[in-house]
């Protein structure tokens, strides 16, 4: 079993002790092994589907997704065409393995006729081994709504949507650059409501000029629908954004802190269960999909810009779609989608892991980080034990999770297993 000090020990004085000692020759040999040791996967990690659709209504300032404005329209053939092809090309790194989870992400794909959507689903069922209990998401925005074509979405196989209602405060949203209102959102969310059974709804805070009290209304709103998933992000000005060349008055850290704790009361007193850091559920609505991400599970991505990760007995993998539409579909029919490829090093693993399974609020079972890496886990056993001395983690012999300062300061809490890389 690997050493970890007690919780809240002392951190050692600058004079080495026989057990520091013994923790270096420890982190020496993890190190060693790192460089020479194989990777050994005993066996592959669940797999999802992520199919990206490029093109929106309008670009939002905010948003720095690969998405690109319909301005002369969607050519939905050419692009369904070029999807089915890429799936084919990557079908050899798959064989067999069943899809537990598709996510249809954008852009905006709500904007797919739903003849399209029905080309789109068939190709899939064709090609690939669906689970059967196999959870399909479609990301869709108000303003993109029509009963009819939503409910087609449903007879066709979509059983989960994600709605980016971001708020319902009219205001607001046009200061984000949605092109929906207030009142759209509430009349998606009718039809969401009266088609699926599971939907999620995205919503953001610390919006341009926004005060506690108007997020606690959004808040309200929100949970008056009863969603059975509820995604809630603190907007961030991003790089190459709008915002981030126009900054918006955007409310202080303090503010900030305010509205966060207050979602986080509002929420568990609706019975919505805080799993990861920006979403909450109701129970057995956790977004599977992105549970998978956050284990450390694989995904093909397939679509302009798509990322995937996948498994190997002996490697690991990340791939990239070529970004601009029209290049990945050329790309597609010269038989060459991917932009780029490259084996995750074994230095590198640690570090990806915890990047991702330290978001989940109950953290992961000790046996999960050599499942998905095909590592030990005494190659992070240093950063493990500099966490636990800062009371970053909290660690027995079957758990590892943030304790309530490492979510606190989670960034800081995922930088040691950069440094332990």
């Amino acid at each position: 079993m690997i050493p970890i000090l007690p919780e809240g020990a002392a951190k050692p004085d600058a004079q080495a002790s026989p057990a520091d000692a013994a923790h270096a020759g420890a982190a020496q040999a993890a190190q060693a092994w790192l460089k020479q040791g194989s990777l050994q996967l005993r066996s592959l990690p669940p797999l999802s589907l992520y199919v990206h659709f490029p093109w929106c209504v309008r670009k939002c300032p905010y948003c720095d997704f690969n998405s690109h404005e319909a301005k002369n329209g969607i050519p939905e053939a050419e692009y369904l065409a070029a999807l089915r092809r890429d799936l084919e090309l990557a079908l050899p790194l798959i064989w067999g393995r069943p899809i537990h989870s598709v996510f249809i992400g954008g852009g905006t794909p709500s904007l797919l006729s739903a003849a399209g959507m029905e080309r789109l689903m068939s190709d899939l069922r064709s090609l690939l081994p669906l689970a059967p209990d196999v959870e399909i998401t479609m990301e869709a925005n108000p303003g993109t709504f029509e009963a009819e074509k939503f409910a087609a979405f449903r007879q066709l196989g979509v059983n989960r949507l994600s709605i980016g209602v971001q708020s319902f405060d009219s205001a607001k949203l046009h200061a984000l650059g949605r092109i929906h209102d207030g009142e759209q959102a509430r009349a998606a969310l009718e039809i969401a409501s009266r088609h699926f059974d599971n939907f999620n709804l995205d919503l953001m805070f610390a919006l341009p000029g926004q005060s506690l009290a108007e997020l606690q209304e959004d808040l309200a709103q929100a949970l008056s629908w009863r969603p059975p998933h509820l995604s809630y992000y603190h907007l961030t000005l991003e790089p190459n954004t709008l915002f981030a060349k126009f900054p918006p008055d955007l409310p202080d850290d303090d503010l900030s802190a305010d509205m966060q704790e207050l979602i986080f009361a509002q929420t568990a007193a609706a019975g919505l269960a805080h799993y990861e850091v920006s979403a909450y559920a109701r129970p057995d609505c956790q977004a599977r999909h992105n549970r998978n991400y956050w284990e450390f599970g694989d995904y093909l991505g397939i679509g302009p810009g798509a990322h995937s990760k996948l498994s190997f007995a002996h490697r690991i993998v990340r791939q990239m779609r070529y970004k601009q539409p029209q290049t990945w579909i050329t790309q597609c029919q010269a038989g060459a989608p991917l932009q780029q490829e490259h084996e995750v090093g074994r230095d590198e693993l640690g570090f990806e892991f915890m990047l991702n399974a330290l978001r989940l609020e109950d953290g992961f079972a000790l046996n999960l980080f050599a499942e998905r890496t095909g590592l030990p886990l005494s190659v992070i056993d240093a950063a493990l034990q500099d966490a636990q001395r800062r009371g970053l983690l909290e660690v027995d012999h079957r758990w590892i999770k943030p304790s309530p300062l490492g979510k606190r300061f989670l960034n800081d809490l995922q930088q040691l297993f950069l440094h332990d890389a």
